[in-house]
């Protein structure tokens, strides 16, 4: 995959800087590549559901966001992304001590953009258990303030 920004790291790590969700959870976009993103998230209690398991509604957030990011690394410099559609697949339960969410641009295109995503759990003893999966549909949007990057 081609970007068409030549500083797409740099423009996607600050875009990510300014997300305040992300901020607010505290994931960490740890990997930019062109068409690919890693977003890492520490486990905390305060994200979990009542089972003590790390909610759906935040797994599916740090997903979307690699996939999103990982559409952005390939836009030119006038145009952002806006998520228009994913499916998640919740495949096991989010228990773990960190969860690596896995962002990556399947097929690129001049208004929309398809992307998969994978949530790893990683356990205490290193090894790593994939909770879910995203299929993402993102539209390139071009000529509206503030959605460039």
């Amino acid at each position: 995959m081609q970007p068409q920004d030549p500083q797409f790291e740099q423009r996607v790590r600050a875009s990510f800087a300014r997300q305040q969700a992300m901020m607010l959870i505290g994931a960490e976009m740890i990997d930019v590549a062109p068409g690919r993103t890693t977003i890492v998230l520490p486990f905390r209690a305060t994200l979990t559901q009542q089972h003590g398991f790390v909610h759906a509604g935040i797994v599916t957030s740090i997903v979307d966001s690699a996939c999103g990011y990982a559409a952005l690394s390939l836009m030119p410099l006038d145009a952002g992304v806006l998520t228009i559609e994913y499916k998640v697949n919740l495949i096991n339960p989010a228990a773990g001590v960190r969860f690596v969410a896995l962002g990556q641009v399947v097929k690129p295109g001049r208004t929309i953009v398809v992307c998969t995503g994978e949530v790893r759990a990683v356990r205490t003893d290193g090894t790593e258990l994939t909770v879910a999966i995203m299929q993402a549909t993102m539209m390139v949007v071009r000529d509206r303030e503030g959605i460039q990057d």
